[in-house]
């Protein structure tokens, strides 16, 4: 248990460093472009199965809220499970994830596409990081399109299923270039 709250403390102490954007050094960890490339999973053998299940999980998370919207988001969290919203207060637990994550796919569609992904050493914990995409439209139907970098923390839970315990976001200004443009498809 204290292994666990060791693993959590150093995870969200990345997510808020990697969410300040002052530090140039993360600024220049997390860029794509400034860091060799991360191995394609369908390509390089050298991938190990803990990444794989993490990149997995996410194309399931992604693919299901694409479906379903907030309902579908929240769904994917641990009952104890923390999200940190861009200059929002922490929504804590999942009830309090699902009363705040209540748009539709037809309204507001989360794109997001993960960078890299970590397997703790047990087996039980990892975490996944990349680049986000919100698209909707301001009160005038204009078209809305927000970006920024996310991580993701998975939990295995006992009955053998893996869940979101940390998800946090941190959008980028508007001038920031290409630095978090999905690739395309």
């Amino acid at each position: 248990m204290a292994a666990m709250r060791n693993l959590l403390s150093s995870f969200i102490l990345i997510a808020v460093l990697a969410g300040a954007g002052s530090n140039a050094a993360w600024a220049q960890l997390l860029e794509p472009g400034k860091q060799s490339r991360t191995p394609n999973p369908l390509t390089d053998s050298t991938v190990k199965p803990g990444k794989m299940i993490l990149y997995d999980l996410e194309t399931r998370f992604a693919k299901d809220v694409a479906a379903r919207g907030g309902a579908a988001f929240a769904s994917w969290f641990a009952d104890d499970g923390v999200a940190l919203g861009n200059g929002a207060a922490p929504l804590i637990g999942k009830v309090a994830i699902a009363k705040s994550a209540n748009w539709s796919p037809k309204d507001y569609q989360l794109m997001w596409t993960p960078t890299d992904a970590m397997m703790g050493p047990s087996g039980d914990m990892g975490y996944t990081w990349g680049h986000f995409e919100g698209h909707s439209k301001d009160a005038n139907g204009n078209p809305v399109v927000t970006s920024g970098r996310y991580i993701t923390m998975w939990r295995k839970e006992p009955d053998g299923s893996w869940k979101v315990v940390l998800d946090a976001g941190a959008n980028e200004p508007p001038a920031a270039g290409d630095c978090c443009k999905l690739p395309n498809q």
